[in-house]
């Protein structure tokens, strides 16, 4: 803007802006509006590089494993070791049992489609245990590698039968490719970022009346904790979402990844079974839920396990039998993640050898995420331009970019731009995702200074 003939007028590059380079076309057409100066172009060029703080892979990024995890799936892997006195008693045992619930007492054996029956247990005793005492059936627990399967479970169809999903925005960037994947038809629904990121019923229902002209709305996705915003809803909140499933008829789809990561003041992780279950009966005993948990999850961050679980309420016998025989399609979820589940839903209780460590390690990850949670809040917000809600949950921060609505004009009308500000699912105009870490925050944090500042 005010340079018609393209050129940078930034001090040390006056010469035309690198046409064969996209991305520094715009960068370049940014450096031109703003008159603040603090570096040079061959600053830029020098720290422009792509930072990878969406992935939300905690070990990636310094976090570092559980080690009873670790110690039970090396024993498992190779059984010879259980011989070594060192190994503690705990993790003598706890193997010894894993191993007994596989298949020839080896991993290397298949599984039932839905999961080891023993870990399957597992998953529903702990629920059980989270939840106060509501009773979870091992039966209605399904084993899968990842926590968004049951978007296969939504039939297709095509135009104004297609199958509609309610999902918030901004959502998990993973989700609006897996929908166009299952041809299923993502109807977005905005979160309040002014409400921390609050759900709106009163827009949903506008959001329902407008997508049954155009799909069959079936279900609703949530994220509580959210991702990648980091809100946690209250009680009041998901009652409302479980009334309005129920008035609707639609199937609530909830992704309670990071429920053990809660840091965010008066706040505490509550599930939407438990809400459920505590309310009247016209709702307990109708309104259908599937939760999902990973492996992945903040604590525990074994991504490369690939093992989750989803947890099925209300769903016909028929539906289960047919989610069933659906993951019977699907390559076995691996043993090491199945085995590793169960140790993340039962793990070292008081008076076991491990338990000391296991809580201090786990103790130290929630530190570290809460501690990088309020520095990359307190950080983010200290930028021109830029503002940011406070995390109460998870591993995401979501912060909004102040464009000039100049510069965001010209996003618009380009044809060469790839940097994208606005349209994609996701984000809202002026927005990108950010995740916090530990021992890589200030170098990461000081390249996005040095970068910012170029912009603006």
């Amino acid at each position: 803007p005010g340079n018609p003939e393209g050129t940078c007028q930034r001090r040390g590059h006056t010469g035309k802006c690198p046409k064969q380079e996209h991305v520094f076309d715009l960068v370049c057409s940014i450096l031109c509006y703003f008159p603040h100066e603090l570096y040079t172009f061959q600053d830029l060029l020098f720290c422009f590089s792509v930072i990878d703080v969406s992935s939300g892979d905690p070990h990636k990024n310094g976090i570092k494993p559980l080690s009873f995890i670790r110690q039970v799936l090396a024993v498992c892997l190779y059984p010879e070791l259980l011989k070594e006195e060192g190994l503690s008693l705990d993790v003598r045992l706890r193997t010894q049992m894993l191993l007994k619930a596989c298949d020839g007492g080896s991993v290397g054996s298949y599984t039932a489609s839905s999961g080891l029956p023993h870990v399957r247990q597992s998953i529903a005793d702990f629920i059980s245990r989270r939840d106060a005492g509501v009773s979870s059936c091992a039966e209605h627990v399904f084993i899968s590698t990842g926590s968004q399967v049951a978007l296969k479970l939504l039939a297709s169809g095509e135009g104004e039968a297609q199958t509609g999903v309610l999902t918030p925005i901004p959502c998990p960037h993973t989700l609006p490719t897996l929908m166009d994947i299952y041809g299923v038809k993502l109807v977005p629904y905005q979160l309040k970022e002014e409400l921390d990121w609050a759900v709106d019923v009163h827009e949903l229902h506008q959001v329902l009346t407008t997508a049954r002209r155009h799909c069959q709305p079936r279900s609703i996705y949530i994220s509580n904790p959210g991702n990648p915003t980091g809100h946690v809803q209250d009680r009041k909140s998901i009652e409302e979402v479980i009334q309005f499933a129920a008035a609707e008829g639609l199937l609530l789809l909830v992704d309670e990844v990071f429920q053990d990561c809660v840091y965010g003041q008066d706040r505490e992780f509550i599930s939407y079974k438990k809400v459920l279950f505590e309310m009247d009966k016209q709702y307990s005993e109708t309104v259908q839920l599937i939760s999902f948990h990973s492996l992945s999850s903040a604590c525990i961050g074994e991504c490369g396990l690939r093992a989750g679980y989803m947890e099925t309420v209300n769903l016909d016998p028929e539906v289960l039998h047919f989610i069933d025989t659906l993951l019977c399609t699907d390559i076995n979820t691996p043993v090491t993640g199945q085995l590793a589940l169960d140790v993340m839903v039962n793990p070292p209780k008081p008076g076991d050898l491990s338990y000391d460590t296991y809580t201090q390690e786990i103790l130290l990850s929630q530190a570290t995420l809460s501690h990088n949670a309020q520095r990359a809040w307190e950080f983010l917000n200290g930028l021109p331009g830029m503002s940011c809600q406070p995390a109460m949950g998870g591993i995401y921060l979501y912060p909004r970019l102040h464009l000039p609505p100049e510069i965001i004009e010209q996003y618009k009308h380009s044809k060469t731009a790839i940097l994208t500000f606005a349209d994609v699912y996701g984000s809202t105009p002026g927005q990108k995702r950010r995740v916090p870490k530990d021992e890589v925050f200030s170098r990461k944090s000081h390249k996005t200074i040095v970068f910012h500042f170029e912009s603006c």
